[in-house]
């Protein structure tokens, strides 16, 4: 193996093995009832796997060693003996495999009457995230960011926008699938406060490798903080530039494809706005968010992330820098 690849294969290595152990994601970490049962059931696939090697390299060294064969007819009959229980043994292996998956994962799309119901619709190549109320101005839309109260069920409402999207948050409970024009569900309870990372797992085009999203599980007193700031239309601007910023997003190509409520912007086709600066991350993972990256954002959003549906728009620079200005302070 060439030095350049070897180095890139322990720079891999090394990366994975951060990553199982920080349980920044990684399924062998689990944070949840739904996750734990499917980090028993790999463990118990893992282990009857290993038996069954075993017993197979066990059977092949006996076989190996043997020095002198017995009469024809008592290896016909050893044979048929042999090959019958090797078929037995696999049909009640893999009943007993089938069954404790059944049971592992029936859990995963069941109903809770206290359940926080959360919508999850999956774009090329970005989550739009939805909390429903029965009150309209009780619901709201965020992006690539979900928030849920620790200790309390929640159920994900799965949907798809254009193609085949996998719902996956390694710590927290298996993938799903998302299908346009089949609606899925998935339900899990964390337990744990923290910040889960999670990604399409499905190959849904170019930008597949870029769709992440955070779950970001916190107390209940917490969430509902979270929850009422949500509500709140945007921030006013609080500068001269900031307010120049919000006059650009609104009469420029920005409003016609985002929203920003409190705004004259009301676009639907990307993500809403409203509340931007408050999530951790842009472009579904791509930037942390810092008006630096904002502004690069804005400035070629295909250079950093090609294929997406973002179009270039033409600004000057000052009118970029107030821009991003109005961006940065919309918490």
């Amino acid at each position: 193996m060439k030095p350049g690849r070897a180095a890139r294969l322990c720079f891999l290595l090394l990366c994975l093995c951060c990553a199982g152990c920080t349980g920044w994601q990684s399924a062998m970490d689990p944070q949840g009832p739904a996750a734990r049962r499917l980090d028993q059931l790999f463990w118990l696939f893992t282990g009857t796997a290993a038996l069954i090697w075993l017993l197979v390299m066990l059977v092949l060294a006996l076989a190996l060693l043997r020095r002198r064969m017995p009469p024809e007819a008592v290896a016909e009959h050893r044979s048929t003996v042999a090959v019958g229980g090797a078929v037995a043994a696999t049909v009640l292996i893999i009943t007993g495999l089938t069954f404790a998956s059944y049971l592992a994962t029936r859990q995963d799309s069941a109903g809770h009457a206290d359940a926080l119901v959360i919508r999850v619709r999956g774009f090329q190549w970005w989550w739009e995230v939805t909390y429903p109320d029965a009150a309209p101005d009780h619901s709201f839309l965020t992006a690539n960011e979900i928030h849920i109260p620790v200790g309390r069920p929640v159920r994900i409402e799965l949907a798809a926008a254009d193609v085949i999207h996998s719902f996956w948050v390694p710590n927290l409970a298996g993938k799903q699938d998302m299908i346009p024009g089949r609606d899925n569900a998935l339900t899990f309870t964390v337990q744990q406060p923290g910040i889960y990372r999670g990604q399409c797992a499905e190959f849904c085009g170019l930008q597949h490798a870029h769709m992440a999203l955070l779950v970001v599980a916190e107390p209940p007193e917490a969430f509902e903080r979270w929850r009422a700031a949500q509500l709140a239309e945007a921030q006013a601007p609080r500068t001269p530039e900031a307010a120049e910023g919000q006059r650009l997003l609104e009469i420029k190509a920005c409003g016609a494809c985002h929203t920003v409520r409190g705004t004259a912007a009301a676009g639907t086709l990307g993500p809403d706005l409203t509340h931007l600066a408050s999530r951790q991350y842009l472009a579904a993972g791509m930037l942390p968010v810092t008006r630096g990256a904002l502004a690069a954002w804005i400035a070629d959003p295909q250079t950093i992330k090609p294929g997406n549906n973002m179009p270039m728009v033409s600004l000057s620079a000052d009118e970029l820098q107030a821009l991003s200005a109005y961006l940065v302070d919309l918490k």
